[in-house]
């Protein structure tokens, strides 16, 4: 995989990209002092290589009703190990599943999950997560607030 070059204008327009995901090339151009197409076409390169992957809409969960966030840290048993494909694809199909990390360590996986309430996640573990093959442990850590959530990536 090739590294990709970014330079400081670059760097500028992802800055202001991060932190105000609706803003057009003209409003960024006006802010860093380059030129509305040139603007653009720098914000298309990075589309183009990847670099920039989507521009996400940020919903607050509570006010839609996901109250409950959960860390989940699963271990598989060593079967299940030859099945990690198999676990990421499952979990992937669980809208409550927001991430799934694949770990180094005594767990394998560590999943986000968000529900309206715990006996919503209750529900989800019994009937969804603890369903699916080569789970040897689940532990599950129960967030009781937000201290920082950010996408906003120190570049």
């Amino acid at each position: 995989m090739r590294k990709l070059a970014i330079d400081q204008i670059d760097r500028k327009i992802l800055e202001i990209l991060q932190r105000e995901p609706g803003i057009n090339a003209t409003a960024i151009g006006d802010q860093i002092s380059l030129s509305q197409s040139a603007c653009w076409r720098r914000i298309q390169r990075m589309r183009d290589e990847g670099i920039i992957r989507d521009q996400p809409v940020k919903l607050d969960r509570e006010k839609v009703g996901l109250n409950t966030m959960v860390f989940a840290h699963v271990k598989l048993t060593s079967h299940g190990r030859s099945n990690l494909a198999a676990f990421s694809e499952a979990v992937s199909e669980f809208p409550e599943v927001l991430d799934c990390y694949v770990l180094l360590g005594n767990v394998d996986f560590l999943l986000r999950i968000v529900t309206r309430d715990i006996k919503a996640y209750e529900m989800f573990f019994f009937e969804k997560l603890s369903q699916l093959p080569g789970i040897q442990e689940v532990n599950s850590s129960i967030v009781m607030s937000d201290v920082k959530h950010t996408t906003i990536l120190p570049i």
